[in-house]
């Protein structure tokens, strides 16, 4: 790729003649470069140790015994033979822990271990630690649950029901969070409108589907009433608030580590009740606990995306411009909080910041069932809903007779831009992204023209780089980054930001080699260790590369104000006659100069080690507005996205085959494009598999499929080329002007690919996954429908002829 200059870099001037040539750094000389993973090599060779592989000698073995039913008041968990067995160190049950938890403040009300009641099927109610795993499960067999069944409701319009029970107190009708929120008069834009059309959309409930497994290991200090948990978190901070709620601690007796992490996509943006459940058996046993979970428990730890019915109704002129928007979304979120009201505001705020809209109204549920609970999975909350969008735009432009293309250009947004309900965009570059896909498809030459049963379909996507109010609101800045520099002329940065599989502590690295001007072997990263690192809020809503990397900026351009002064002094001139060049600097205009190990001697001076540190938040205009649920849907900068999708549809088989997919996303400035690339092709790739084969599905609240064999995520042979263009609109906050780029893309993939199975055969699935006994089972009805027309056109001309 050629070479890539963003704004904040200051063109080099020629130089002069008696200027030194090894001063001439060019611009983006570590930024805008393809740049492998800093940590690549540990994880192809084998050498990246992941939680599970951490050595930590001999451990006590964690186990969790589970509810056997959905929904239940406890009456009594006795545990005493359990205790007696052999082997046994602790046995814990609910009454060991000081308080419920939940990642949002205002719905605490999971425990780590059951109490009063359990509320899905495979709930934790208590768990041992034992010195190998054949005593834990011994253990459990030994202990005697006595719980008295209640109605149990596994659907959303059961739990709402007028007379059911409801799971949590203060909760009437099951309902978790209800939105109603309008903006503009939707009334009048209905009435305004060439066209309005109303759909009814159904979405499966999907899993996460990440590699490693759960894990964690903790360690307890009796002597000192110290805990050191090592897990598989997202959100190491917020684990660590956690351990320090539900064990009744301090948080100074506390250290939270995280290390490798094989994928989370969300599933461990929230503490998790292993992790509680396995330092508090470390504390019993007195001694260090291991806990790792079958892939059947990462199904019932669960957070996925949850199902999701929702109504919409949209309006347009006839050249397609939107009037009105009136939506009603229902998710089924399980039997706890979690990310649910979150979850919720978002459906509703990402209707607003992709297109101009003229009103919208918007009412969401989010409703407790006995099941286990959903969370936050990537694209958090507006996956659906986008989908539903998408869909029934292009249902309107076929009956208006307009491209889909000039539909959406229709309604395209002009920078700097307020939407509605107060979000606020300040770059955009969907129209650059239609462009590219719509050229690089063949759309104007190939659509309508392909075999048949193949077809071609567009969807938009956005969204957020990072939400502008963390989740637990402190007034602390947003993200902190800490540099060391010593002796050796080695450069630490040190963040607390998590790295899951991103490629956060590369871009980390890149961004600091570039202000510096430095060679990215001279910098390190130590990352995620409480004990070590500067607090952050972790990896979630793709926060870490804006916000993180916006206060590596400024730390690094800390670092260099202290490293100038100090060649300033040594070369007896003042800082503004100095020219930084990274591995040397020297005085402008004269062959004086000074090495980088130089600068470093002359910069420890009277002072030894330095430390400098870089604090970044998101501006308050970009905080959204003053009404309730205002905050989520905010942000400092939206990516946006537009891709095509062909498919090829088997009408015999009812099999869906996609071709290709070409994506345009507008990440702002691609730091590293290699990584970029990875991250929107997988974001793409996850949107395929909700589109075409994931879905989790219960039996009486029993998951049906709970390994990867029979939960259908796409394979190599199902996976298509992907082709990904990047477009740089360099938005005016983010650092260097990136944005985010891991989760818009995914978005648009599901509208993209059911609009081409509709140009391929016909056929508008408003139900998602579009699997083969879905897609004959519409095949067979269309052909039934004509039959029984042809039967009817046929009695009618022989009454006529009559």
């Amino acid at each position: 790729m050629d070479q890539r200059t963003h704004p904040a870099a200051v063109k080099a001037e020629a130089p002069s003649p008696s200027t030194p040539a090894a001063r001439t750094v060019p611009t983006g000389h570590a930024t805008g470069q393809r740049t492998p993973l800093i940590d690549g090599i540990e994880k192809v060779t084998g050498r990246a140790r992941y939680t599970a592989d951490l050595p930590f000698g001999e451990t006590l073995v964690g186990r969790i015994l589970r509810s056997p039913i959905a929904h239940g008041v406890i009456h009594a968990i006795d545990t005493a033979a359990a205790r007696a067995l052999p082997g046994v160190r602790a046995v814990i049950t609910g009454e060991d822990f000081s308080a419920p938890y939940g990642v949002i403040p205002i719905a605490q009300n999971e425990w780590p271990l059951a109490r009063d009641k359990v509320r899905y099927r495979g709930e934790p109610v208590a768990a041992v630690a034992a010195v190998d795993a054949a005593s834990a499960e011994a253990a459990l067999k030994a202990i005697v649950l006595h719980i008295e069944p209640l109605p149990a409701y596994f659907e959303a319009v059961d739990a709402r029901a007028e007379h059911a029970v409801a799971l949590h107190d203060k909760k009437p009708g099951n309902i978790e969070r209800e939105v109603d929120q309008t903006f503009g008069d939707v009334d009048g834009g209905f009435a305004a409108a060439d066209l309005v059309l109303e759909r009814t959309f159904d979405y499966a409930e999907v899993a996460h589907g990440q590699i490693e497994l759960n894990s964690a290991i903790a360690s307890y200090e009796p002597e000192r009433g110290r805990l050191t948990t090592h897990s598989v978190t997202q959100v190491p901070y917020y684990l660590h608030l956690t351990l320090a709620r539900c064990l009744g601690m301090d948080s100074s007796m506390i250290r939270v580590v995280k290390p490798f992490v094989g994928g989370g996509f969300g599933h461990r943006v929230e503490p998790l009740n292993f992790e509680m459940i396995t330092a508090a058996l470390a504390r019993a046993a007195g001694g260090t606990v291991r806990t790792e979970l079958t892939r059947e428990e990462a199904f019932l730890t669960h957070r996925g995306r949850p199902r999701t019915h929702i109504r919409l109704k949209l309006g347009l002129k006839k050249h397609g411009e939107i009037t009105a928007v009136d939506a009603e979304v229902v998710q089924r979120g399980g039997a706890y909080g979690g990310y649910g009201l979150v979850t919720i505001l978002y459906a509703g705020a990402l209707l607003h910041a992709l297109y101009r809209v003229g009103a919208v109204r918007y009412r969401g549920f989010r409703v407790y069932a006995n099941l286990p609970p959903c969370g936050a999975m990537r694209g958090h909350g507006a996956v659906d809903v986008r989908h539903a969008f998408e869909a029934l735009l292009d249902e309107m432009a076929n009956q208006l007779d307009l491209d889909p293309f000039a539909l959406r250009r229709a309604n395209l947004i002009g920078v700097p831009y307020r939407t509605l309900n107060d979000l606020q965009v300040n770059s955009c570059g969907l129209p650059q992204a239609l462009d590219w896909v719509e050229a690089a498809s063949g759309w104007k030459t190939r659509r309508a023209k392909l075999p048949k049963g193949h077809g071609l379909g567009l969807a938009c996507s956005h969204y957020v780089s990072g939400s502008a109010k963390p989740v637990h609101w402190s007034g602390e800045p947003h993200a902190v980054v800490n540099l060391k520099l010593d002796f050796d002329g080695g450069i630490t940065i040190l963040t607390g930001a998590s790295d899951i599989g991103q490629g956060s502590s590369t871009l980390l690295t890149q961004v600091v080699a570039e202000v510096l001007l430095l060679p990215l072997e001279r910098i390190r990263v130590v990352a995620t260790d409480s004990a070590l690192t500067p607090k952050d809020n972790g990896s979630y809503s793709s926060r870490v590369s804006f916000m993180v990397g916006n206060a590596a900026i400024r730390a690094a351009q800390a670092l260099k104000r202290v490293l100038v002064e100090a060649a300033a002094k040594k070369l007896e001139v003042t800082p503004d006659e100095v020219e930084w060049a990274g591995e040397c600097c020297g005085v402008t205009g004269t062959d004086r100069e000074l090495s980088f190990a130089q600068v470093v001697d002359a910069a420890m001076v009277d002072t030894g080690t330095l430390t400098v540190k870089g604090v970044w938040s998101t501006p308050p205009e970009t905080q959204g507005g003053k009404f309730r649920g205002a905050a989520v849907g905010s942000t400092a900068g939206f990516s946006y996205a537009a891709q095509v999708v062909e498919v090829m549809v088997d009408e015999d088989t009812g099999v869906v085959r996609v071709q290709k997919i070409w994506v345009a996303h507008d990440c702002g400035y691609a730091i590293n494009p290699l990584a970029v690339e990875g991250q929107v092709q997988g974001a793409v790739w996850m949107g395929m598999g909700q589109a075409l084969s994931e879905e989790t599905q219960y039996h009486e609240g029993l998951p049906l499929r709970p390994n990867f064999i029979d939960y259908r995520i796409p394979g190599i042979a199902e996976s298509p080329p992907i082709e990904v263009e990047l477009i740089e609109s360099h938005d005016p906050l983010g650092p260097f002007g990136a944005k985010e780029a891991s989760e818009g893309a995914l978005h648009g993939c599901p509208p993209a690919l059911s609009n081409a199975v509709f140009d391929a055969i016909g056929l508008r699935f408003t139900e998602l996954p579009i699997t083969p006994d879905r897609v004959l089972a519409a095949i067979h009805t269309r052909q039934r429908e004509r039959r029984l027309r042809a039967s009817r056109a046929g009695a009618g001309a022989s009454t006529a002829e009559a």
